[in-house]
């Protein structure tokens, strides 16, 4: 707790730029949990709570469902029985209430107003309607699709509502025609159990709700999405939206509520992210995650964000801005996670302080940090003898140019490190580079008095560079040189 309230306040002092979405239930969806849970709800409830759940806080459209079923029961044309009337209504929306399939139009108040529907505000509009009368229903639920049960004593019927001549399907060839290419589905009938699942009233009149989720993610409204996510899990919840459930549950085509809620969490949180908010990032996981723990998501959002923005500073060259801001989050961070970025900044430190090099003293202050590093697990072996191995040829490069061409102190310097460091190839390489330099250094002043006439002056610097290299060929070709003027 002392670790959160940190966090928390670490948080808050970053840039206050986003506007978060709300973190508390509306209190209308905890009141319509508690009816449900209190034994269930009336028909004209259970139409506020759609209406609600569409975005819909009027009178209006209440007062059109209710209309809509006194001229139901007032019809002359009313049958006698429950299937028979079951059937009715079913005909009676499409005759009077919705004109037009619309995929992803899930609200009621849109469905009233205009007519278009989809499975779901078709669905719970039927539901209200059959219930208003009397005829008891219950939701369905395939992959991606809603549909009715209407339960008739021992007789269950299933009702595709988006169809007229949707109710008990079976093997209607004409529905199945124009049901698959209105909607792009296909029927599912009872009997593929594995394929659908029965859902309550609440649940079905839920869905409006997820579907608008969808939609506003489908645009990239994330925070639109998080607070109808939070309603939704309080509808069907209630407050024990701060459980977290620790045992697995068999996965079904109706998820769990707090698990989309999350999702929805984490899907803002990664908006944030993907476009370079890492600071929001930790203020939105501090604001959320003691009303919503999840332990294990969290700790994996907050290190993404650690690390991206960790990521900038190095890029940027602010080393000591990394080391302070990783330290920082170093309360919020798993020991784990916190290595590992650690390990990271270390390695562009140690780099970063060698390749500003300027002399042997210097070198040595590198190498033994990277040493301590090495030793103590932060570095790896491998990366070590990279570091070292740059570190040392800074230093020659340094060492050479200082006076300039001053090769022959650069070769004193990586002989005396490849005797302390041990056998590495590409200081052995540089080495006879610099020692190749030198040669060509003689060559040059060998020639360059030689051409002057200055004969004498030439064969010493010639005899200088052969008694330090007696087997190069470029000098014992300048040797055949002097002995041919010398005949």
């Amino acid at each position: 707790m002392a670790a959160l309230a940190l966090f928390t306040a670490q948080a808050a002092a970053f840039s206050q730029g986003t506007t978060f979405p709300r973190l508390e239930p509306d209190p209308k969806a905890l009141e319509y949990y508690r009816l449900a849970e209190d034994g269930g709800c009336s028909w004209a409830t259970l139409a506020q709570i759609s209406l609600w759940a569409s975005g819909d806080t009027s009178a209006s459209n209440l007062e059109k469902i209710i209309a809509a079923s006194e001229t139901i029961k007032k019809s002359p044309e009313l049958p006698e029985t429950d299937k028979d009337r079951a059937e009715y209504i079913l005909g009676f929306m499409h005759k009077n209430i919705i004109k037009s399939y619309s995929l992803y139009q899930t609200r009621i108040d849109t469905m009233l107003s205009g007519g278009r529907y989809n499975c779901v505000s078709s669905a719970v509009l039927y539901m209200l309607l059959c219930e208003s009368l009397g005829i008891h229903t219950s939701g369905v639920m395939t992959k991606d699709h809603a549909l009715i049960t209407v339960h008739l004593g021992e007789l269950d019927i299933d009702v595709e509502t988006t169809n007229a001549r949707g109710f008990d399907p079976g093997n209607r060839k004409e529905f199945h025609d124009q049901f698959g290419k209105l909607t792009g589905f296909a029927y599912v009938p009872a009997k593929n159990y594995r394929d659908r699942q029965t859902i309550s009233q609440i649940e079905l009149v839920s869905l409006i709700l997820s579907n608008r989720i969808a939609d506003h993610e489908r645009q990239n409204r994330f925070t639109e999405a998080v607070p109808i996510a939070i309603d939704r899990a309080a509808l069907l919840m209630g407050n024990n939206l701060s459980i977290v459930s620790m045992t697995k549950t068999p996965e079904t085509i109706f998820t769990d509520s707090r698990k989309d809620l999350m999702d929805r969490l984490f899907n803002f949180g990664s908006a944030l992210l993907k476009a370079g908010k890492e600071e929001e990032c930790l203020r939105w996981a501090a604001a959320a995650s003691p009303v919503y723990p999840d332990e294990e998501r969290w700790q994996e959002f907050i290190m993404a964000a650690v690390n991206n923005y960790q990521a900038k500073l190095i890029r940027a060259g602010k080393l000591a801005d990394a080391r302070k801001f990783i330290d920082g989050q170093r309360p919020v961070l798993s020991g784990v996670n916190y290595d590992k970025l650690d390990i990271v900044l270390i390695d562009s430190e140690l780099f970063g302080r060698a390749n500003q090099i300027r002399t042997a003293e210097d070198s040595d202050a590198v190498i033994d940090a990277v040493n301590q590093a090495r030793n103590s697990g932060k570095i790896p072996e491998k990366r070590a003898v990279e570091i070292i191995t740059f570190a040392v040829q800074k230093t020659a490069a340094s060492i050479s140019a200082s006076p300039a061409r001053n090769w022959r102190a650069a070769i004193q310097y990586m002989e005396t490190m490849l005797s302390r460091l041990g056998a590495n190839r590409e200081l052995e390489q540089a080495l006879n580079t610099y020692r190749s330099n030198l040669v060509v250094d003689y060559h040059n002043r060998f020639a360059a008095e030689w051409n002057k006439k200055n004969f004498d002056e030439a064969g010493r610097i010639l005899n200088e560079g052969l008694a330090e290299f007696p087997d190069n060929r470029q000098l014992l070709a300048d040797k055949q040189t002097v002995i041919r003027q010398a005949q």
